[in-house]
């Protein structure tokens, strides 16, 4: 016998689907804006929508200088906050 959801459920479901993808939404932008800070694009950076109720973030992919350049960035800045603390 197949389960189906009472409509409270399906609710339920659809608020958590959206907010998974509001939250990959916000994290496509937020990294966008980090990436622009170091004068940098990933071109093909998406949300690919909810993934088991989470935000999933396409990150696509980069040439080598590029992900040696973003390895760098990256390093900076946990440096700088190690640093912080």
């Amino acid at each position: 016998m197949v389960y189906e959801m009472t409509h409270a459920e399906r609710i339920r479901y659809r608020r958590r689907q959206d907010a998974a993808y509001q939250a990959g939404e916000d994290a496509v932008t937020n990294l966008q804006a980090a990436l622009a800070l170091a004068d940098m694009t990933l071109p093909s950076l998406s949300n690919d929508g909810p993934v088991a109720g989470h935000g999933y973030v396409r990150l696509g992919g980069c040439n080598a200088d590029f992900a040696n350049r973003l390895a760098e960035v990256i390093a900076a800045g946990a440096d700088a906050t190690q640093r912080q603390r």
